[in-house]
């Protein structure tokens, strides 16, 4: 019979006859009936040769051309190292040539070109996985992969695919070889490990050799001079930009400045006065002080920092609850701005130790869902609150005591109850800004693609002014519209207060779990906006090579507020909106910030006594935190619609509990029960195994898909139950593998409730496959139960196989070889290159347990 494949170069067909032949029969005792014909195992060669000499050599018989004859073939030698060995103890392969992972200085020095055949011819493409290094090329199995088509690739000597002869490294980067410890990943110096490469090589001076940081190994071969100069761009960013800042930026960061100032300066006395209960003028140092220090330590260039409706809105809860306590009084403004401090340096020293510790990650503990019912809740609370003052029911609502720092609904039953007795002058002055303001607000909205140029227009500062020319024409204050009046300091401008002073640890204690809200709040907003804003548009000419950092925006957003507490400012953040002006109006660089700084100080030391007919408390700027209360729930729809189409009915769950806790009782429980449910979500997330059982495609031998998306479509293996794990093993997610492997094994599936008894053959889960490509990582608890795993399935004589595990320099391979798991599964021919070659090796351990039955009785007997 000729072979099955025939290829120029390869063996004749007498030669690969008289091969089959012989194989067939040496083995035809132990070989079952009807073999599966689907399953081979292959012994890779020591070195991959190329296509060209593959074809010459003769892939299949070693051999050149097709004269070659039998005897000279290496399989047909019955010493040939790639055969297996048959002895007492069954069958074996020569030094576990079979493993993934066998030892380098075991294998022979000469090139082995065997094949353990059951009934198929191997392909190049199978040679080539079952190679011992078969995924290097894509980085697999060292620390740095990740997983993927473009993964980092190793530099290789001249090997399939390769052109150059020599191992090159050039412009590739790539980790200091030198400073490698003994345990996988670790640094060899310890100075390293434990202070990182900033303060061992910036501060310290670093070291030579084993104690050189790859950092420095990097800087050094690529000509970088100055270390030390490398990590203060780092780390304080405005010495990386100002040297690439132009005169040509200078325009448009000045007109940015001009028309931020013109929105938000008026929005910042409001903000103090109308949320935050504070002098007017506390406000404006938040724009003063933070936008400023922000610009010096920021990553986002484009990104402007200061005060926000719901930061203002919680520091003012403080102020309140504080009022209502009788530990300090509403026309109090000293006592209450240094409440304000406390809490502002309270939220921004909370920023700045999460920074240092590293807990950039935070930002993705809030989810969408839980952000969008909170600040929602915020805009309808904010809204009602300025119902009472742009009705003139303000004196009535500080009378009515509970009214004032009541829930959101007993504002709504007030405001009713009352609303025979509202100003009418007030109403018509605050909602008719109310509604000018929204339609310049859409009309610039609709114009603005047409018309680039109109976000220019400062529309809410001309209303300011107008109010106030209105205001001072017709006396307004003398027909019941409140006016902002003069706006000064408590005390000296600027004057710095310690907010920790021991007279003032009594507010400490109420202002800690605000601060902390304040400060999750803050920093997510910040990183929103970060995140969206990115460097800057890479179409415009602008600042480069600034690198987000979440770490360093926690350190930039501390360092701001803990100095703008220390001046009483109210706490401010990073803002979407704010931003988005900033970059639509012609802002390039963090000089806009600066800008606006400046502007604000102008403004606090010559323009303050112009602002005295601003109808703030019962007029326009209440109106305009009502649009910024608008602009908070006008999102809310799109989100709902969104999450409905999906059938996300979690996070609508969770989106309405939030609202209603807001909105029915106050921010703080709102919020508190807003984190307790993330945190559960999150925790249940992470604790629930993902474990999927494989099937195989028909008609394929080394295709493989999760058998619970397509169950009719895929078929299982005789014997095997194939389960891959696709993501890291940690304390968190082990708790409850043995429970759904359980399942597994007695129905097949992790659809099946518990209850119902076992429908799967206990013969068919003889051999346990696992993929664990998707471990990427795994600590000693995971570690711990995965040992205990398969120490429980060998007490009951399942053989366990492991395939595409981590390469041996990883901390993974580490872990299984310290747990006792390789030893436990039977070495490390047990642990394969792919599924396919697993079920091979669960082939050659039947044959091996057929030839231990038959062989042994027959030695005894002798």
């Amino acid at each position: 019979m000729p072979p099955k494949n025939t290829r120029p170069g390869a063996s004749s067909p007498d030669s690969g006859h008289h091969r089959r032949k012989s194989s067939t029969n040496r083995h035809s005792l132990h070989v079952p009936a009807t073999p599966s014909q689907l399953r081979e195992s292959h012994v890779p060669a020591s070195r991959t040769p190329s296509p060209e000499a593959t074809m010459k050599s003769g892939y299949y018989d070693g051999a050149e051309g097709s004269n070659s004859s039998p005897k000279t073939s290496p399989r047909t030698s019955p010493q040939n190292d790639s055969d297996p060995i048959f002895d007492n103890d069954g069958i074996h392969l020569r030094l576990d040539q079979a493993s993934v992972h066998s030892n380098d200085d075991a294998a022979p020095a000469e090139t082995i070109d065997g094949i353990l055949e059951v009934d198929l011819e191997s392909t190049l493409r199978s040679r080539l996985l079952s190679h011992k290094h078969w995924d290097q090329a894509s980085g697999c199995g060292s620390e740095h992969c990740n997983h993927g088509t473009f993964s980092p690739r190793p530099g290789t000597v001249r090997s399939y695919g390769s052109i150059g002869s020599d191992v090159s490294h050039e412009g590739f980067g790539g980790r200091y070889p030198g400073g490698l410890g003994t345990a996988p990943g670790e640094h060899a110096d310890v100075t390293h490990a434990l202070l990182g490469d900033t303060v061992a090589d910036g501060v310290l001076g670093g070291g030579r050799g084993k104690k050189m940081s790859t950092t420095r190994y990097l800087a050094k071969r690529h000509g970088i001079k100055s270390e030390k100069r490398m990590y203060l761009a780092y780390y304080i960013p405005i010495f990386n930009w100002i040297r690439q800042y132009k005169w040509a930026y200078l325009r448009g960061d000045l007109v940015a400045a001009l028309t931020m100032a013109s929105f938000y300066i008026p929005m910042a006395l409001s903000y103090a006065s109308n949320l935050g209960h504070l002098p007017a003028i506390n406000g404006l140092y938040s724009f003063v002080v933070n936008p400023l220090i922000y610009a010096i330590l920021g990553t986002c260039p484009l990104m402007v920092v200061g005060p926000e409706a719901a930061g203002s809105l919680l520091t003012g809860e403080v102020v309140r609850g504080n009022i209502k306590k009788g530990t300090t009084e509403d026309g109090d403004g000293t006592r209450n701005a240094e409440i304000a401090g406390i809490v502002t340096c309270m939220a921004g020293g909370m920023i700045f130790a999460a920074g240092l510790f590293r807990l950039g990650f935070l930002d993705s503990v809030l989810s969408r869902p839980f952000l969008r019912g909170f600040i929602s809740a915020i805009g309808v609370v904010i809204f009602v609150d300025q119902l009472i003052p742009e009705m003139g029911l303000a004196r009535l609502a500080s009378e009515a005591g509970e009214v004032s720092h009541g829930s959101c609904v007993d504002k709504i039953v007030f405001i009713f109850g009352h609303i025979k007795q509202a100003n009418g002058l007030t109403c018509a002055v605050s909602f008719g800004a109310f509604g000018i303001i929204m339609a310049l607000r859409e009309t610039k909205k609709r114009l603005q693609p047409r018309y680039p140029s109109v976000a220019y227009v400062p529309d809410r500062f001309i209303v300011v002014v107008l109010s106030a020319i209105f205001a001072w024409r017709f006396r307004w204050d003398l027909h019941g519209v409140g006016v902002l009046g003069e706006v000064k300091a408590s005390g000296k401008l600027f004057a710095v207060h310690f907010p920790f002073e021991t007279s003032h640890l009594k507010y400490a204690s109420d202002a800690f779990n605000t601060a902390m809200i304040i400060a999750l709040l803050g920093f997510f907003e910040s990183s929103v906006a970060a995140k969206s804003l990115g460097s800057g548009d890479p179409k415009k000419e602008g600042i480069t090579d600034v690198t987000l950092s979440a770490n360093r925006e926690l350190i930039a957003l501390g360092t701001a507020n803990i100095t703008g507490g220390l001046f009483m400012a109210l706490p401010a953040f990073g803002g979407y909106g704010r931003s988005k002006v900033n970059a639509s109006t012609g802002g390039t660089t963090p000089m806009s910030s600066i800008f606006l700084s400046l502007i604000t100080l102008l403004c606090i030391f010559f323009l303050l006594p112009y602002m005295y007919y601003l109808p703030v408390s019962k007029g326009v700027l209440s109106a305009m935190i009502s649009v910024v209360a608008y602009s908070l729930v006008e999102e809310a729809p799109g989100d709902i619609r969104f999450f409905w189409r999906i059938r996300g009915w979690s996070e609508l769950i969770l989106m309405f509990v939030i609202f209603a806790t807001t909105i029915f009782w106050d921010l703080k429980k709102g919020i508190a029960v807003g984190i307790g449910l993330s945190i559960l979500r999150l925790i249940r997330h992470s604790t629930r195994p993902r474990i999927q059982i494989l099937g195989r495609v028909p008609g394929t031998t080394d295709k493989f898909a999760n058998a619970e998306l397509e169950p009719d479509r895929l078929e299982f293996i005789e014997g095997c139950l194939i389960v891959k794990i696709p993501e890291p093993l940690t304390f968190a997610n082990t708790g409850e593998l043995k429970n759904r492997l359980k399942r597994l094994e007695y129905h097949g599936t992790g659809a099946a409730h518990p209850a119902l008894p076992r429908v799967r053959k206990e013969e068919h889960n003889k051999n346990i496959i696992f993929d664990v490509h998707g471990v990427t990582s795994l600590d000693g608890a995971g570690a711990q139960v995965l040992s205990e795993i398969v120490e429980s399935y060998r007490a009951r004589d399942v053989r366990v196989f492991f395939c595409r595990v981590p390469g041996e320099q990883t901390e993974v391979w580490r872990l299984f070889e310290a747990s006792g798991i390789v030893e436990a599964c039977g070495g490390r021919r047990h642990f394969v290159t792919s599924v396919e070659q697993a079920l091979g090796m669960t082939e050659l351990e039947s044959l091996t347990e057929v030839y231990r039955d038959a062989v042994l009785p027959e030695g005894s007997g002798r």
